[in-house]
C-alpha cells in the first residue's frame, strides 16, 4: 500500500501541471456524467415512479417512499413480464442497420466523386455538407412538413403523378420509412466528409502501381481503395451505431407522440416511460443501463474484430 502510495506521489510531484490542466474537465466529467450516471444506476435498483419519490408542493415537503428492489426490475424488463424489450430492440436494430448501412454506402459514393478532379467540386462539398451544419431539430421539423399527408410536398408530387396520398406519419410502415430517410440526409455528410479524409491519405502511388499491373478499377477498388480505408471505416460506423442507436430527435420530433409501439426504439420508450403519463423513473433507468450495457457490449467486440483482423493482415 505504501509504495503505491509513493509512486502516485511521485508521479503527481512530477506531473503536477498536467493534473491540474485535467482537473477541471474532470470535475465537469463528474458533475455532467458521472452523477446522472450514478443515479441512473441507483433508480434502476428501486421502484421509483411519480407517485413515491419526494417533492415539494408549496411549502410542504413529501418524503420518497420508494424502496429498494434489487434486479427486479431488470428481470421483468428481460425474463419478457414488461412486454416491450424485445419487440424495441429488434426494430432499434434494424433501424440502426439500416441507416448506418445507407450513411456508409452513399457516403462512400459521394467521397469517391468528390475526390476526383471535376468541375464546381468545392461548390458540391459545400453543398452537400450542408444537412450537417443545419440543426438537427430543425431539418427534422422541416421534413415533418414535407411528409405532412395535406399539405406535404411529396403527397403534393403524387398527386402530380395522379397517385393517391399517403399517410407517412400515421402509418406504422410508413413511419419507419420515413425516420430512415430522415436519419440518412442527416448523417450521410459526416460520413462523406471522414472518408473523403481517408480518401486523401491513401498514396497515390498504391492506385498508380496496381494500374500499371493491369488491375481493373474494381480491382483497384477493392484490394487499394477498401483496405487503406479500413482504420476510418472501423471509426465512423463505430460513431455511427452509437449515435443511430440513441438517435431520439429524430423518431421523437418527426414522429412525436404519434409514434406507434412499432415505431418506437428503445431510447425514445425510455423517455416516454419517465415523462409522460404515470411517470415510472425506475423503468425509465433501467432501459437507459441495459442500452448502455449493450452500446458498451458491441463496442468491445467490435473493436476486437477490428484489432483481430488487422492482426490477420
Amino acid at each position: 500500500m505504501s509504495s503505491i502510495v509513493t509512486r502516485a506521489r511521485r508521479s503527481f510531484d512530477t506531473h503536477w501541471y498536467a493534473w491540474a490542466m485535467v482537473l477541471p474537465v474532470v470535475v465537469v466529467l463528474a458533475v455532467l456524467v458521472g452523477y446522472p450516471l450514478g443515479r441512473g444506476i441507483y433508480l434502476s435498483f428501486t421502484d421509483a415512479n411519480e407517485a413515491n419519490v419526494g417533492r415539494t408542493i408549496g411549502v410542504n415537503h413529501i418524503a420518497s417512499t420508494y424502496k429498494f428492489v434489487g434486479l427486479d426490475n431488470y428481470w421483468k424488463v428481460l425474463s419478457g413480464q414488461e412486454g416491450h424489450f424485445y419487440s424495441r430492440l429488434t426494430w432499434t436494430v434494424v433501424w440502426t442497420a439500416a441507416c448506418v448501412f445507407l450513411h456508409y454506402a452513399i457516403g462512400l459514393g459521394l467521397a469517391l466523386l468528390l475526390n476526383r478532379q471535376v468541375r464546381f467540386r468545392a461548390l458540391y462539398r459545400v453543398l452537400l455538407i450542408l444537412p450537417w451544419a443545419v440543426p438537427a431539430f430543425v431539418a427534422t421539423f422541416s421534413w415533418r412538413l414535407m411528409f405532412n399527408e395535406k399539405y406535404g410536398i411529396f403527397n403534393a408530387f403524387l398527386g402530380k403523378l395522379g397517385m393517391g396520398s399517403m399517410d407517412w406519419l400515421g402509418d406504422s410502415t410508413l413511419q419507419k420509412v420515413s425516420a430512415v430517410a430522415v436519419n440518412v440526409w442527416l448523417g450521410v455528410p459526416f460520413m462523406m466528409v471522414a472518408i473523403l479524409g481517408g480518401l486523401q491519405a491513401i498514396p497515390s502511388e498504391l492506385h498508380e502501381a496496381a494500374e500499371m499491373d493491369g488491375a481493373s478499377p474494381w480491382q483497384r477498388f477493392r484490394h487499394v481503395t477498401l483496405p487503406g480505408l479500413r482504420p476510418v471505416s472501423g471509426t465512423v460506423i463505430l460513431l455511427g451505431v452509437i449515435w443511430t442507436f440513441n438517435m431520439f430527435q429524430v423518431i421523437y420530433l418527426l414522429i412525436g407522440q404519434g409514434a406507434s409501439s412499432e415505431s418506437e426504439i428503445l431510447v425514445t420508450y425510455s423517455y416516454r416511460l419517465a415523462f409522460q403519463g404515470v411517470r415510472d423513473y425506475a423503468g425509465s433507468a433501467t432501459y437507459g443501463i441495459l442500452i448502455l450495457s449493450l452500446l458498451l457490449v458491441f463496442a468491445v467486440f467490435y473493436r476486437r474484430l477490428l484489432a483481430r483482423q488487422e492482426a490477420a493482415r
